[in-house]
């Protein structure tokens, strides 16, 4: 059985949530993304918010399912995900781990931008193919909503990048 006292408690959630990754990039775990919020045990019971990258992203129900059979797996006699829309999630959640891990990938990160951001923020992208500035926006939606198009000039690779939200 887990240890009810909530620091290990928790500490020991978001260590097992670490394998538990996002479907649509399966190398970066939902922590890395930055969506884990509040979570209270209680009684053996865990009560775990998640924050949704958007308000219609596909994938919240699957990673919902996902992280309570993984709480579950550590012993918890019960756990309940809720999805929290009263924190905004932003690209300044995803972990410094899981910037590294989106670049290797070619989908370049957002600067940290504290909420304050414009749209030359937006367009303007290092390229994670080769680090090169000359780049541009090719269109402001990509392959989620989460996503822009983005085009070097000096690799010529085309590339997605996570906007800054």
């Amino acid at each position: 059985m887990i240890s009810t006292e909530s620091n290990v408690g928790k500490t020991t959630i978001l260590l097992a949530l670490k394998e538990v990754m996002d479907p649509e990039l399966p190398f970066l775990s939902v922590v890395d993304l930055g969506i884990i919020g509040d979570i209270d045990i209680h009684e053996n019971r865990v009560l775990l918010k998640i924050l949704p990258t958007f308000t219609a992203c596909p994938a919240i129900q699957l990673m919902r399912e996902q992280i309570i059979e993984k709480i579950l797996s550590l012993g918890f006699y019960g756990a309940e995900v809720e999805v929290d829309y009263s924190i905004p999630w932003n690209s300044d959640r995803i972990s410094e781990e899981g910037k590294k891990k989106l670049e290797k990938f070619g989908l370049a990160t957002a600067d940290t931008h504290q909420g304050n951001f414009s749209i030359d923020d937006i367009e303007q992208s290092k390229c994670p193919h080769c680090s090169s500035c000359n780049t541009t926006m090719n269109s402001i939606f990509g392959s989620t909503l989460c996503r822009s198009m983005h085009y070097c000039f000096d690799c010529r690779q085309g590339f997605e990048r996570f906007k800054p939200l």
